[in-house]
């Protein structure tokens, strides 16, 4: 998100802070941390410049020093609520978040009609897994400033978070009224892909606005004789190269490339890097760090690498950099993975998919891309090696019921999803329902135990676990369900493959679309198509047939682990193989 907060201190014109400032703006960040330094060491205790300092600091990605500038600038001048809200940033940054918050509480203290301090506090509170006082601090801020669009950007972002896709769509709508950025485009783009009534033809004449507003490509320079007759250079752009989704999938796919063909770059834009980080950093053949990079220098650098396939991570996800594509960074530029629809870009060339994600003739009219089928699944899932052993026997002979499961996160269950699992779990009224769903506080906890309720299914038939688990323990709850039950229109992915591997069947209902369609590519590739249903009662009937009968859903359990081993859902060399045989003909285009 865009912070929206004062980042320099005040100065004025020819002061050495104002000198600092115009030599950072010129790129000279050398020669400004040069003169901070200097005036630090003649004013010690000088507000302004420690302000200025560690705010030099923060931009560079230097969050952890910049927390000793910042925090001495907070007790010299304890009544500032900038400086509080400039340490907060740092900490929130550093993932330190009760600090954080702690430190924005004392600006709003200090400024309670400040509407930036608000926003920022509210973001706090949802990165913290506080959706409700999150949306509490936001609503307070439009109070004060009702058309400040960082706040009505954030309480979508809240909506979307709690189930209430359509409400956000609506705040991303004002928000951009107001004049919010990219990032909000983004954020609406993505959630209009949560709400089931939207047609395809809709979601991609947005994606198409989006794209017609994007800054031209610029002309590429030409490559030297040599570049043709090296290995093809491919770069990775995510924000993803972390504990995320997106990395369980990419790290086999690093770890299989063929050196003697490929050289391959990692464009990561992690702020705060962890152990993924690093094992996925020693698997790329180049690592640029280009967190603290603006768009032009990203650019910049990618072209400077003679990039000649550039793929995109991350789509309409947050932190993309689908700026950078815009302009043509390489000659041929691809998106892959990280978002489940076009990006509406004309300079992104091709999306990497399947046959049945995208069946041939169906869904190519609502893309700006061409098409690349592979001839197997579109991602590779690399089970855990800590993943536990598939719990047997069947829960439902123990539990003496069965029950349904889903651990995606809630902006993908639609009030039209919970329709139809209150269906299912009225037809078998002794079936439970579990959810997995971090971050879920008390108030939207009620909210979906009152929305099934509604539904016929009363709470004492529904567990809701939010804690945070690592990867082993988050797996080991497959051990308390016996179906699982895929969201829609958004399907998951991670989750269905996680399911899958710790012998839980899954219902998925396919759709038109990628996104709604991606649940019938796993089952299909794992052979499970009893699990692929194609219409909303057919989804009921499927569901509920499998619960009908334990011993086939037991046998099902004791060798679905092994189906989904010897598929080509985890077929490392036949993925990254034909994975490259993309590249290679991309290459020669």
């Amino acid at each position: 998100m865009s912070y929206g907060l004062m980042t320099s201190a005040r100065g004025g014109e020819g002061s050495p802070l104002d000198r600092a400032r115009a030599l950072r703006r010129a790129g000279q960040n050398a020669e400004a941390a040069e003169l901070l330094q200097e005036r630090l060491r003649a004013y010690p205790n000088d507000v302004d410049t420690l302000l200025e300092w560690g705010n030099f600091l923060k931009a560079s990605g230097r969050y952890a020093e910049a927390l000793a500038p910042l925090s001495e600038a907070a007790r010299l001048a304890p009544g500032q609520s900038a400086l509080w809200l400039n340490l907060g940033v740092a900490l929130l940054e550093l993932s330190r978040t009760d600090e954080a918050i702690a430190a924005f509480d004392r600006a709003v203290v200090l400024e309670p009609r400040r509407p930036d301090a608000l926003n920022i506090l509210g973001h706090a509170m949802l990165v913290r897994g506080e959706p409700t006082r999150a949306a509490h601090f936001f609503e307070r801020a439009l109070k004060f400033k009702p058309d400040y669009a960082p706040a009505l950007d954030n309480l979508g972002r809240v909506r979307k978070s709690q189930g209430r896709a359509s409400e956000a769509i609506g705040l991303h709508r004002r928000a951009l009224a107001a004049g919010a950025g990219a990032a909000t485009a983004s954020n609406l783009l993505y959630t209009l892909n949560l709400v089931p009534g939207i047609s395809p033809e809709e979601i991609f004449a947005e994606h198409q606005r989006w794209g017609a507003a994007q800054p031209g490509a610029l002309p590429l320079p030409p490559r030297p004789a040599a570049a043709f007759r090296r290995r093809i250079r491919v770069g990775y752009v995510s924000p993803d190269f972390c504990q995320h989704a997106v990395a369980y999938f990419m790290e086999s796919v690093l770890a299989g490339h063929d050196r003697a063909r490929f050289e391959v770059f990692c464009y990561s834009d992690v702020r705060v890097p962890d152990p993924t980080t690093a094992r996925l950093r020693a698997l790329g053949e180049h690592w640029r760090d280009i967190s603290t990079l603006k768009d032009d220098a990203v650019l910049n650098q990618i072209r400077g690498d003679e990039i000649d396939i550039l793929v995109d991570l991350a789509g309409h996800t947050a932190r993309n950099r689908l700026a950078v594509f815009a302009r043509r960074a390489a000659p041929a530029q691809v998106t892959w993975i990280g978002y489940p629809n076009t990006t509406g870009l004309k300079t992104m060339d091709y999306r990497i998919t399947d046959a049945i994600a995208d069946p041939v003739g169906q869904t190519e009219r609502w893309h700006t891309e061409q098409l690349l089928r592979l001839p197997g699944p579109f991602s590779l899932y690399r089970p855990p090696a800590d993943a536990p052993e598939v719990f047997s026997p069947l829960p439902a002979t123990l539990r003496r019921c069965v029950t349904f499961g889903c651990f995606n996160h809630l902006a993908k269950l639609h009030p039209a999803t919970i329709e139809v699992w209150g269906r299912i779990l009225t037809r078998l009224p002794t079936a439970k329902l579990m959810l997995k769903i971090r971050g879920v506080d008390q108030a939207t906890r009620q909210r979906l135990f009152a929305a099934l309720e509604e539904r016929g299914v009363p709470e004492e038939r529904v567990e809701i676990i939010s804690s945070a688990l690592s990867v082993r323990d988050h797996l080991t709850l497959y051990g308390r369900v016996d179906i699982g039950l895929d969201s829609f229109p958004y399907n998951g992915t991670t989750t269905t493959c996680e399911a899958l591997w710790m012998g839980v069947p899954m219902v998925t209902l396919a759709g038109q679309t990628h996104v709604a369609r991606v649940g019938a590519s796993i089952l299909s590739h794992v052979g499970f198509f009893e699990g692929i249903a194609t219409t909303v009662d057919d989804y009921v009937e499927r569901a509920v047939g499998l619960a009908a009968d334990l011993q086939t859903l037991a046998n099902i359990r004791a060798g679905l682990r092994e189906r989904v081993r010897s598929s080509s859902l985890v077929d490392q060399r036949a993925f990254v193989t034909a994975l490259e045989a993309a590249w290679g003909q991309i290459a020669k285009k």
